[in-house]
């Protein structure tokens, strides 16, 4: 793999209270390649979202980034002051959110948003900003450009609006983008649009994405590799062929077997017993062994961190014996950072 572009190393998000602090995030490790589309899913609550928040420095206080190094092509960003980060998002990280009216102003054209922006971080005329943003409408797909330039967001349909944001993003040609769940609020015919344009991102720009999304549908057919995510950690990173059929955690077991499929498939979907534990009652040991078919006695004192190698690992004490499914490779070296 090509040398990272983001490079994410023990990270840590904690939220003070007045009881103590919570953990949202729990020693983070991950990388993503120029052209790369890296999916982050798991459940609500899982810490995808805080994830991606951290890494474009939006995280609401009290929150703050307790621990660990967050490098953009080799420079550290997650110690830098607001003005700074506020350079770089933008102009080096764009943002793609779940829900369009969001991320778009709606008292102001869809031309000013997108002009003000390219301006913000371009050296560009008021003129040559609006001809850039005609060429980004295009670009993503909005028919009759020209004339829905200067169109209100509330003007445009829920797909429409996603790719207006799309646009928005790259304004300034960002080599990283954190989509957040970008097609979740449309319909299928819209979500494969959306999927189309993010590949044709990455292979025609090179830009590396980092898309969080609770749809493993929409990770099979966009992502490279996949982060499987559970109470603040990782619990399985790999490529996401090999995640999707040769899982080596229980918890991603339960989400591949929680997936319909069509062809007559008989037996009942796999059920994942129990719910996310919340940050006040992380269980200890593993996070999961209150739900895991498979704990034993070591899952409920001791944490596993990721064992495996560097293409494909999961923090679960079954790799050690070659117990989960697809471990007999790799079980017994640890790692995967």
């Amino acid at each position: 793999m090509a040398e990272p572009l983001l490079t994410v190393r023990n990270l840590r998000v904690e939220f003070p209270t007045r009881k103590g602090s919570l953990v949202a995030v729990d020693d983070i490790s991950l990388d993503i390649a120029p052209g790369e589309v890296l999916g982050v899913v798991g459940e609500s609550g899982a810490g995808k979202s805080m994830t991606g928040a951290a890494i474009i420095g939006l995280i609401e206080p009290p929150g703050r980034v307790a621990s660990g190094e967050i490098l953009l092509d080799g420079r550290r960003i997650d110690n830098l002051s607001y003005d700074e980060m506020r350079k770089i998002r933008g102009k080096e990280i764009g943002a793609i959110f779940q829900d369009p009216l969001t991320s778009l102003n709606p008292l102001y054209r869809v031309s000013k948003q997108l002009v003000e922006t390219i301006m913000t971080h371009m050296d560009l005329t008021e003129r040559q900003a609006r001809a850039r943003a005609l060429e980004l409408l295009k670009e993503v797909g909005i028919p009759a450009a020209e004339e829905r330039l200067d169109h209100y967001p509330h003007q445009f349909s829920g797909g429409m609006r996603q790719r207006v944001v799309i646009a928005l993003a790259l304004c300034a040609e960002p080599r990283l983008i954190i989509a957040d769940e970008p097609t979740t609020a449309l319909d299928v015919s819209i979500q494969a649009q959306i999927i189309t344009l993010l590949k044709r991102l990455c292979s025609e720009h090179q830009t590396a994405i980092m898309l969080v999304t609770h749809d493993m549908g929409v990770i099979a057919e966009t992502a490279d590799r996949v982060a499987v995510m559970y109470a603040g950690r990782i619990a399985e990173i790999g490529p996401v062929q090999d995640v999707i059929k040769r899982a080596r955690h229980p918890y991603t077991e339960g989400l591949m077997g929680a997936i319909p499929t069509i062809g007559g498939r008989d037996e009942l979907l796999t059920q994942i017993d129990g719910s996310m534990p919340r940050l006040t009652a992380i269980p200890d040991g593993c996070a999961f062994h209150p739900r895991c078919p498979k704990a034993h006695f070591k899952c409920h004192t001791v944490r596993p961190d990721l064992i495996g190698n560097a293409q494909h690992s999961a923090s679960c004490w079954l790799m050690e014996s070659g117990a989960a499914g697809g471990a007999s490779d790799t079980a017994g070296s640890e790692g995967g950072r």
